[in-house]
């Protein structure tokens, strides 16, 4: 069977999702506010060290 049969088929049965369209956008926005707050804890970690403890180390 071609590939392009098994879409064909799939398309005219009608997809099916996991969940509602809602639970997509819930999800995702779930998932960049989490991403987000990854980058907001790391915002200043580059300020908490100063310049000369670079030269310290061997």
């Amino acid at each position: 069977m071609h590939a392009a049969q098994i879409v064909a088929e799939a398309a005219a049965e009608g997809g099916h999702l996991a969940m509602p369209p809602v639970g997509f956008g819930v999800v995702t926005l779930a998932v960049l506010l989490a991403l987000l707050g990854v980058t907001w804890s790391f915002r200043s970690v580059g300020q908490r060290h100063s310049p000369d403890d670079h030269d310290r180390h061997p």
